[in-house]
């Protein structure tokens, strides 16, 4: 039992830091000691998961002559907002360069990750106000199937242990398409869109070195990439076509864990 409870003490020494034999007086490792010291680059793997809203709004306008009215355009714009609340997993690669003067730590910090952010909702079927018998559907759905974000990073070190903020830029490809039909012609308006966007990027995390060269991660990112527009025309019998703007916002919160190797 003696045996055990010494080599418990020697081992619980050498996980807080300590350097010598239960006999002698312990030797503790410094913060910049370079075992603790964070300057260098790095490279990693991260995993977790994304959730947010990409929330979509349709409207449309009465122009002379338009088939349906402005009771039925009232209609239509009322179930135009819709919220798309999608959640997916992710993963992916990330690497970084962090500098160390004394117990601060700065660093820049990259990565890309893959994902399956998948969402729709659905208007309807709803009445056309002031024509009996008449419906109209109104669907939207949002997808993103990567990302990447730049940022700096700003940290305190304590012992093996580092506690930062970060933001900078994020990037990503947003598809959305919607579709609006109704029964009162049997016509029909769809419209796509497939863009690049810049958003920014907030956050922080905590960061631990596991053993020498390597560390393990857990942040949090909120990112903000704002809106696009798309337009179509409802292709029914009456003349002029009933135009249509589409707009999507896109948020998105980000929580992933870490593993990296620092050179």
């Amino acid at each position: 039992m003696r045996r055990v409870i010494i080599a418990f003490i020697a081992v619980a020494n050498l996980g807080s830091g300590f350097a010598a034999p239960a006999s002698a007086a312990p030797v503790t490792r410094s913060p910049s000691s370079s075992y603790y010291n964070w300057t260098g680059f790095y490279v990693g793997g991260i995993a977790g998961g994304a959730w947010g809203t990409a929330d979509a709004s349709t409207s449309t306008t009465s122009v002379p002559g338009d088939e349906f009215g402005p009771l039925a355009i009232a209609s239509f714009n009322s179930a135009g907002p819709q919220r798309i609340t999608p959640d997916a997993f992710l993963g992916g690669f990330e690497t970084g360069y962090n500098w160390q003067p004394s117990n601060f730590v700065f660093g820049l910090e990259g990565d890309v990750q893959w994902l399956r952010f998948n969402g729709s909702a659905t208007a309807g079927p709803l009445p056309i106000n002031g024509t009996p018998g008449t419906f109209f559907t109104l669907t939207s759905n949002a997808s993103v199937d990567w990302l990447a974000t730049a940022r700096g990073r700003v940290g305190f070190a304590a012992g093996n242990w580092l506690f930062y903020a970060t933001g900078g830029a994020a990037f990503t490809t947003l598809h959305g398409n919607f579709l609006f039909s109704e029964t009162l012609t049997g016509s029909s308006e769809n419209a796509s869109v497939s863009s690049s966007r810049v958003g920014l990027t907030v956050g922080g995390g905590v960061e631990a070195y596991l053993w020498q060269h390597w560390s393990v991660k857990a942040d949090y990112l909120h990112v903000d990439f704002g809106s696009v527009t798309a337009s179509g025309v409802d292709a029914g019998f009456f003349i002029p076509v009933q135009p249509f703007t589409h707009t999507m916002n896109l948020k998105l919160n980000i929580a992933r864990l870490g593993l990296n190797y620092h050179f």
